[in-house]
């Protein structure tokens, strides 16, 4: 391609969001900070309940803390930009901060499929072998297994972001999205990123696919278990244990498979509709999941749902 055509990649980007449906962005600005702020709030309060409450001080409450305290990291890093986005047409975003906010959003999803895989070896330890489970998910165990999930995400999203951001590119450096979302920033490379692909397929493959199995392995291992526990109250109370958490690894990968699984259409038409379909699903992922974490985990939860009933009554007793 003909390097007279590259910008300066300090002059920024574009990002086009709903610009083209303007109709739609008021509707979305309300709803999307109404998501935000419940996102702030419910994910805020698992993090104080596990850390007041004693009781709670356990290997699958600490991997829950964190998982909340990763969804307010995530959404944080691109909801204010796509509220931003809402209100101003064509936003421009700086390079500096498209690397940052392509590197945060990479890392808390990256580290996300690498904690609920520790959430799944948790619960097989707890259901599969419960009387090794204090030796075998002690703190010096359970510790590093999260920090390992934080290093690794964070390792994975500084590779991608420096491929990224190091390639020249083209035009107006528009991006066609709400946030400086990769795939949509790797389409305006003017250089061969086949390096970027193959990384990217490499970090799928260690993010996303074993995560997935792992998580499917520990399962069939957890509900062979359960289905040989002589009574039904026995069964139906292992399960709860684990419910919440399947719920989660469903939704969540749920959504990645069918945002990045799905066929592109080759109709120039069609693409228009895609690429709103695409940002749509994206929203989902960035905040609906995250939204739907605490939710899920304080609805199926007896005891998050006991500890906050005793907090409110508590505070309601002492003013």
């Amino acid at each position: 391609m003909d390097r007279s055509n590259q910008t300066s990649p300090m002059a920024g980007f574009i990002l086009l969001g709903l610009s083209a449906h303007p109709k739609l962005e008021k509707m979305f600005f309300v709803l999307i900070l109404l998501m935000y702020l419940v996102i702030l709030l419910g994910n805020g309060v698992l993090i104080l309940v596990t850390v007041l409450d004693s009781h709670l001080h356990t290997p699958m409450y600490f991997f829950l803390g964190n998982l909340s305290f990763l969804d307010i990291c995530y959404t944080t890093s691109s909801v204010p930009l796509i509220l931003d986005s809402f209100l101003t047409p064509r936003k421009t975003i700086p390079f500096s901060a498209c690397a940052v906010q392509m590197f945060l959003s990479f890392a808390m999803g990256a580290t996300e499929c690498v904690l609920l895989s520790m959430m799944a070896f948790d619960r097989y330890v707890a259901i599969c072998k419960p009387l090794r489970y204090p030796v075998v998910m002690s703190k010096a165990a359970y510790v590093p297994m999260a920090a390992g999930s934080w290093a690794a995400g964070s390792s994975s999203a500084m590779v991608q972001t420096s491929l990224a951001m190091r390639l020249p590119f083209c035009g107006d450096n528009i991006i066609n999205h709400f946030t400086c979302e990769i795939l949509a920033v790797l389409k305006l490379a003017c250089a061969d990123i086949s390096i970027n692909v193959i990384s990217m397929v490499v970090a799928n493959v260690v993010f996303v696919g074993s995560p997935v199995l792992f998580i499917f392995v520990s399962y069939v291992f957890i509900i062979a278990t359960i289905l040989r526990i002589p009574s039904a109250e026995g069964r139906k109370k292992a399960f709860s244990t684990c419910s919440a958490h399947l719920t989660v690894v469903v939704v969540f990968y749920g959504t990645i498979l069918f945002m990045y699984g799905k066929p592109k259409s080759k109709d120039p038409l069609g693409a228009d509709k895609e690429d709103l379909s695409d940002k749509f699903i994206s929203l989902f992922y960035g905040v609906v999941t995250p939204m739907l974490n605490p939710i899920i985990y304080s609805l199926r939860n007896k005891d998050v749902k006991a500890t906050v009933r005793n907090l409110i009554f508590r505070k309601h007793f002492t003013q």
